[in-house]
């Protein structure tokens, strides 16, 4: 017979996720609809691959985020959901189909990302630039907002990324300075702000996530905010770190919804413009509400 290992009630306790975590299961004619749409299109969601607790209520209001450049990333971040590997050739009409989707389900503001591209020269920029293009093109009343991934210091790749007319260019850094190595292992911290840097010195509006919950100490977080205000963020989101599977990173700690309360208010004393703090935030959380921070 084998035995299993006994768990105390306090590590039960520990690992439970409490009341203020719980989400409504996606439901409703607006979800159907946006459901229908993206598998008719062949689209990709970060919404489903990094299994968001915001699904039921951004689906529900007819917006998603679309992720790019297939569905395979060439990282092994911890605490992504995203399968990791060698991704498939790209597909070079995809910056139309997402253009097309999004004219058809009427979206006002739109969300596009991507998974890590490292194999390719140019960290697939050119797919990046013609998305944000066809997008604006087909639907020139909508703002964009894209979520771009760490380009290893091309900024060459950066600057084309960020160039085709989106409103706010997103980069999260996810965690503190002294997690990198346990947290996103082919990142580098620094590079991250210095990608921020370029970014806001390119005239852009810049966006930034952490993910609390997986080790870090406040002081260490109000650090960061520090570093992401002195390299030119104009807005953070902090949120939850959930564990997407069992063999992903484990949760160190469920944050009180109060702590994430005085985390924004910190963030703001700290010279960023705005910052979007709660249990279920997440990096597109709100986004329509970025839009219009001062730069």
């Amino acid at each position: 017979m084998i035995e299993l290992p006994v768990i105390s009630e306090g590590e039960e306790k520990k690992r439970r996720k409490p009341d203020w975590l719980r989400v409504k299961l996606p439901i409703g004619k607006e979800y159907a609809k946006v459901r229908k749409l993206v598998d008719n299109h062949k689209l990709h969601t970060i919404c489903e691959s990094g299994n968001c607790p915001n699904m039921g209520e951004c689906w529900g209001a007819g917006t998603a985020t679309f992720m790019i450049l297939g569905n395979v990333c060439t990282r092994s971040c911890t605490f992504c959901a995203v399968a990791t590997g060698r991704p498939p050739e790209y597909d070079a009409e995809e910056p139309k189909r997402v253009a097309e989707a999004i004219k058809l389900m009427g979206v006002k503001h739109a969300v596009i990302t991507s998974v890590n591209r490292d194999e390719l020269k140019d960290r697939g920029a050119e797919i990046w630039y013609q998305t944000v293009v066809e997008t604006k093109k087909l639907s020139p009343e909508t703002t964009i907002e894209t979520l771009i991934p760490d380009v290893k210091g091309n900024w060459d790749a950066l600057y084309r990324m960020i160039e085709g007319g989106q409103e706010v260019v997103s980069h999260n850094v996810e965690t503190v300075e002294r997690l990198y190595r346990r947290v996103r292992p082919q990142a580098k911290y620094q590079r991250s702000l210095e990608q921020i840097k370029l970014t806001n010195e390119a005239g852009k509006r810049t966006k930034s996530g952490i993910m609390l919950g997986v080790g870090e100490t406040v002081d260490e977080v109000h650090k960061a905010m520090d570093d992401l205000a002195e390299h030119g963020l104009h807005i953070l989101t902090l949120g939850q770190y959930l564990q997407p599977t069992k063999r992903h990173l484990e949760v160190a700690e469920f944050i009180h919804p109060d702590q994430f309360a005085a985390y924004r208010e910190e963030g703001l004393k700290r010279g960023l413009k705005y910052v979007e703090s709660g249990p279920l935030v997440r990096s597109s959380y709100h986004a329509e509400r970025h839009v219009n921070v001062p730069i």
